[in-house]
């Protein structure tokens, strides 16, 4: 599995040094378990522009099963990730969403401030994550066990996803 990683932030745009959320998230994917076979690029650091963040995520689906981003999904005018990103999906993906939410209203009720998206362009799944390096940890938490499982279905990989239904069906 192809991944590719965003960071969207004025601030670490400016200095790529002030990314910790892009980095963390590589570090994550690169040494889970669950997600051996995946290959993933450096992250890509782009500002808070809505035209400049669905040019680079039509860009990767080229080239990537699965984009994640991180940063630019709060409140403030500057945060156009979700915009962006449903700008450029073909098919919502509702249910990461609500468990991404779900397990970040357990860390904090700030949670509740977010604006996440997700969803599918062709082959591939985008998806937002918060920009705190905690908010990135406790959702990729989440995504760790289904990610793979995400990635045979859209690729209509039926052996694969076969394989993971009876495993998990006992």
């Amino acid at each position: 599995m192809r991944v590719s990683v965003i960071t969207i932030s004025d601030s670490s745009f400016g200095d790529k040094s002030l990314d910790r959320s892009g980095p963390l998230l590589c570090e994550l994917l690169r040494k889970s378990e669950k997600l051996g076979d995946a290959v993933v690029a450096d992250p890509l650091v782009v500002p808070d522009e809505k035209e400049v963040i669905s040019e680079s995520l039509l860009s990767l689906c080229e080239s990537n099963e699965v984009i994640l981003t991180t940063g630019g999904t709060g409140f403030a005018p500057r945060d156009v990730t979700p915009e962006a990103t449903n700008s450029v999906i073909e098919r919502a993906c509702p249910g990461i969403v609500a468990a991404l939410l779900n397990r970040s209203l357990q860390a904090t009720p700030f949670a509740a401030l977010t604006r996440l998206s997700a969803g599918i362009r062709g082959a591939t799944l985008i998806i937002n994550l918060p920009g705190s390096p905690m908010a990135v940890e406790e959702c990729f938490n989440v995504l760790e066990g289904v990610l793979s499982h995400a990635v045979y279905l859209i690729k209509d990989d039926r052996e694969e996803v076969a394989k993971t239904h009876q495993k998990h069906s006992g």
